[in-house]
C-alpha cells in the first residue's frame, strides 16, 4: 500500500467521548502509546488503560482554567515533524520532542451553545483555541500522521485499525485531512457569522454532501449540503429530490407558526396530547390546503377540502401523531411527501403500503439553524449575480395582539382568530399573495401574482371552484392595498374582514370604504414579501 504507515503513539483530547472506547481498547491491544489531557486522561484511565498525562512531556500544567493545555512546541513539534526530514528528526531528539503519529480530537460546541441561547461569556468559551489547531497541525502533516477531527470519523479509524492492524495508507490520512480541513472551516465560519452579525463577509459551510437524482429539472445536477438526517428519520420511500426538499422546507416553516395557534406548543412538549392540531397540504412551495381543527383526522379533511385537485402529488405535514383513521383518509389520494412528529404501528402499516411514499418522522420541531448571526437569528442566503444576498428570517409570527383594529367596526373574535390564521398562511405564499379563510380554514389562496388584483380575483375564482361560501370570510394580504379596489372586490364576495401590513400613503382609502361598507379591517404593520 502506497505510502504505509504505523501508528505508534496518539494524543486524544475530546470533549465527545461516545464511541471512543473501542477505539482506546484497540489502540492499547495495538501497542500504541497513548497520551492525553484532563477528562480524556480520566476517561482512558477508568478503562484500565495506560496513559501519559501530556503535562509529562511540556512540564506545564493545565492552566488558566484550562484554556492552555496543549499548545505547546513538544505537542506540536510531535505532530508536525517530518519523519523523512533528517533535520527535523534531528531537533525531534535534541530537544526530547515524542513523534506523535494519531490525534484524534474534536471541538467544544460552539454551534449548539449559540442555538440554546447562551450568553456572550458562555459562547466565547466555546470557541476552542488548542483543538483547532490540534487538527491543523495534524492535517498539514498528514504525509506521516492521521488526524481524526470528529465523533464522526471513528467508525473509519476504528475500522482501518482492526483491519489494517494499525498501519495507513497515504491516502487514506490524506481523506482524514480533507475531513479535518472541512471541520476547522465550518467552525471557523460559524464563529466570524456569529461575531460579525451579517455585517462582515459572508461565511457558508454546511455539513455532509448527498448528491440527488438531479436538480430542479432532469437535465440539472443537484446536491443537499447539510444534516438532513438530523430533523428527519425516514421511515419508508424512495430518496428525497430537490423539489421534495423545496417543498419540505416551505412545509416545515408554515406548520411551525401555525403550531403557536395550538394550545400545546409542539415545538417544544411532543409527550402531551394538544386539544387542537394543524394540517397543512403544499405544492410548490404553496400552501394549497390548511385547518385547524380538535383532531388530526378533521384537521386532515378540512385541510384537502381547501382544494382536492392540486394535494394531488403534494407534501403533507402535521403537529400531530398520525392515527389509523386519518392515515386510512389520507391514504385515498396520492400524495409525495408526509411528515408528523410520529405515527401510530397501524397508520405506518396503511401508509407504507406504498413504497415509494417517503414518510418522515421529525426528530426535532423546530429546525437547526445552517447559519446564525449574533444572538442565534437565523438567516437566508441565497445567489444573485455574481454573489450572495443574505438576510435575517422572516421570525414574525402573527397572534392576536398584532392585529391592530384601523376600522369603526372592530372584527369578531372569530374574524380575529381567521385573520391570525390567514396572515400565517399569507407570509408563507409567493408574493404576490392573497389568502381567504373562515374558521381556521384555508378556503382559497391567490399566488405569485404581478398584479394584487389578480392575485385576489384567483382566490375568489378558485373558493367558488369548490364551493366555499365567502359570506364572513377574511382575507389577508402580504402587503398594503396600494388603493381601495382589493377592499371593494372583497366586499362584494361576501367577505367582511380584511388584514394587511399597512404603510400604503393611500391607506386611509381602504379604511374609508371599509367604514362605509360595514367591513372590518386590521393594520398589522409587518409585511411579508416572499420571491
Amino acid at each position: 500500500m502506497d505510502g504505509q504507515k504505523r501508528i505508534h503513539s496518539a494524543l486524544i483530547s475530546v470533549f465527545h467521548k461516545d464511541g471512543l472506547e473501542p477505539i482506546i481498547r484497540e489502540l492499547d491491544r495495538l501497542g500504541v502509546h497513548l497520551y492525553s489531557t484532563g477528562g480524556t486522561q480520566s476517561f482512558i484511565e477508568g478503562l484500565g488503560i495506560a496513559v501519559t498525562p501530556v503535562e509529562d512531556i511540556t512540564t506545564y500544567p493545565s492552566i488558566l482554567g484550562g484554556r492552555v493545555k496543549t499548545l505547546h512546541p513538544k505537542v506540536f513539534g510531535g505532530i508536525l515533524g517530518r519523519r523523512d526530514l533528517a533535520s527535523d528528526v534531528a531537533q525531534l531528539e535534541e530537544y526530547e520532542i515524542p513523534p506523535i503519529d494519531l490525534v484524534i480530537v474534536d471541538l467544544y460546541p460552539f454551534e449548539a451553545t449559540v442555538a440554546a441561547g447562551g450568553s456572550d461569556p458562555e459562547i466565547i468559551e466555546k470557541i476552542d483555541i488548542g483543538g483547532i489547531s490540534l487538527i491543523r497541525a495534524g492535517a498539514k502533516n498528514h504525509a506521516d500522521v492521521v488526524i481524526v477531527p470528529a465523533q464522526d470519523q471513528y467508525a473509519e479509524l476504528l475500522r482501518l485499525l482492526q483491519e489494517q492492524n494499525g498501519h495507513t495508507t497515504l491516502e487514506q490520512r490524506r481523506r482524514f485531512a480533507t475531513a479535518a480541513f472541512a471541520v476547522s472551516s465550518h467552525y471557523d465560519g460559524a464563529i466570524h457569522n456569529w461575531f460579525s452579525q451579517g455585517q462582515g463577509a459572508l461565511r457558508v459551510s454546511a455539513g455532509p454532501t448527498t448528491v440527488l437524482r438531479y436538480g430542479e429539472n432532469p437535465h440539472q445536477k443537484g446536491a443537499f449540503h447539510g444534516d438532513l438526517h438530523g430533523m428527519f428519520e425516514q421511515l419508508n420511500g424512495k430518496e428525497l429530490s430537490y423539489n421534495n426538499l423545496l417543498d419540505l422546507d416551505a412545509a416545515v416553516e408554515l406548520i411551525d407558526d401555525l403550531a403557536t395557534l395550538l394550545p400545546l406548543d409542539f415545538t417544544r412538549d411532543r409527550s402531551g396530547q394538544a386539544s387542537s392540531e394543524a394540517f397543512a397540504i403544499l405544492k410548490h412551495n404553496n400552501a394549497c390546503g390548511a385547518a385547524v381543527r380538535p383532531t388530526v383526522k378533521e384537521a386532515w379533511d378540512a385541510a384537502l377540502a381547501g382544494d382536492p385537485v392540486s394535494a394531488f402529488g403534494g407534501v403533507l405535514i402535521t403537529t400531530a401523531r398520525i392515527d389509523k383513521a386519518t392515515a386510512e383518509a389520507i391514504d385515498t389520494i396520492f400524495f409525495e411527501i408526509i411528515a408528523a412528529p410520529d405515527y401510530d404501528a397501524d397508520a405506518l402499516e396503511v401508509l407504507m403500503k406504498k413504497k415509494n411514499r417517503m414518510i418522515l418522522k421529525r426528530k426535532t420541531l423546530t429546525p437547526h439553524p445552517p447559519l446564525q448571526g449574533r444572538g442565534g437569528v437565523r438567516m437566508k442566503v441565497r445567489t444573485a449575480l455574481n454573489g450572495y444576498l443574505s438576510e435575517d428570517a422572516d421570525h414574525v409570527v402573527a397572534n392576536a395582539a398584532s392585529m391592530k383594529p384601523a376600522t369603526t367596526k372592530a372584527p369578531s373574535a372569530q374574524e380575529v382568530s381567521d385573520m391570525v390564521f390567514a396572515t400565517i398562511l399569507v407570509k408563507h405564499t409567493k408574493s404576490n399573495a392573497i389568502v381567504l379563510a373562515k374558521n381556521d380554514q384555508l378556503l382559497a389562496s391567490g399566488t405569485g401574482q404581478t398584479s394584487r388584483v389578480d392575485a385576489l380575483e384567483q382566490a375568489i375564482a378558485k373558493a367558488g371552484k369548490f364551493n366555499f361560501d365567502l359570506k364572513g370570510a377574511v382575507m389577508a394580504s402580504d402587503a398594503f392595498f396600494p388603493f381601495p379596489d382589493c377592499v371593494e372586490i372583497a366586499d362584494k364576495a361576501g367577505i367582511t374582514a380584511v388584514v394587511h401590513p399597512g404603510g400604503s400613503i393611500r391607506d386611509q382609502d381602504s379604511i374609508d370604504y371599509c367604514n362605509a361598507h360595514g367591513m372590518a379591517m386590521c393594520i398589522t404593520g409587518h409585511r411579508h414579501f416572499k420571491h
